[in-house]
């Protein structure tokens, strides 16, 4: 079992780290439990509405910078650097053909089960989440997203390693030049957010929190 003050210690480790030494590099393995980390993660039903790109080619992290105003000093250093992107309709709409192939080859449903969670999840879908629109089911989506952010940001500190999430992007420009350069289908996924990953260059400020009365209440 993992002490206490282990766990207390990753966290006081983690922070955004703004420029990372670009001299050292995250051994594969190490990267590999980052990632394993992300695909291990919960989402609503199960159904991981996610899909990762690891950039590590020069040109396309250049590339990148066109329209990521947070990002470019991390993607100058980072050692490894990840796009996620979230599911769309075409992959989360409850009568579409992927959701029951999806629990049928992955989730390993037996077919009445299948269909007895696709009720459930077109009522949720429709009328407990009102997620009526493409808007705001990419929402939810990307909302199910941040669950292998913190996971992998989380492992990344455990194992003395830094990151750095992003939102400082132009959602709809950056969408269009990964749809150009990536070969990403605009209608099955748009980008969620981008994380950084490598060794501080610089040590980092001290860390502020509220107090926990100030963020816990309890009834």
């Amino acid at each position: 079992m993992i002490a206490k003050q282990q766990i207390l210690d990753a966290f006081q480790f983690r922070h955004a780290c703004k420029e990372f030494d670009a001299s050292k590099k995250i051994p594969q393995d190490e990267f590999e439990l980052i990632l394993e980390a992300a695909r291990l993660s919960p989402s609503s039903f199960g159904f991981e509405p996610w899909h990762f790109i690891v950039v590590q080619d020069k040109t396309l992290r250049e590339t990148l910078k066109q329209h990521a105003w947070g990002a470019p000093l991390k993607l100058d250093t980072a050692s490894h650097f990840v796009l996620c992107l979230a599911m769309k309709s075409p992959f989360l709409k409850p009568d579409g053909p992927y959701l029951p192939k999806f629990m049928r080859e992955v989730q390993h449903h037996p077919q009445e089960v299948a269909e007895t969670r696709l009720g459930f999840y077109t009522q949720f879908q429709q009328s407990d989440f009102d997620l009526t629109d493409e808007r705001k089911l990419f929402d939810w989506a990307a909302k199910q997203c941040y669950l292998p952010l913190a996971n992998m940001m989380t492992v990344a500190a455990m194992r003395g390693i830094d990151s750095c999430p992003i939102e400082g992007f132009k959602q709809k420009e950056t969408d269009a030049l990964l749809a150009e350069q990536f070969g990403v289908n605009l209608q099955e996924y748009g980008l969620a957010y981008m994380v950084a990953f490598g060794y501080r260059k610089h040590a980092p400020r001290e860390k502020t929190r509220r107090a926990m009365d100030q963020v816990v209440s309890w009834k």
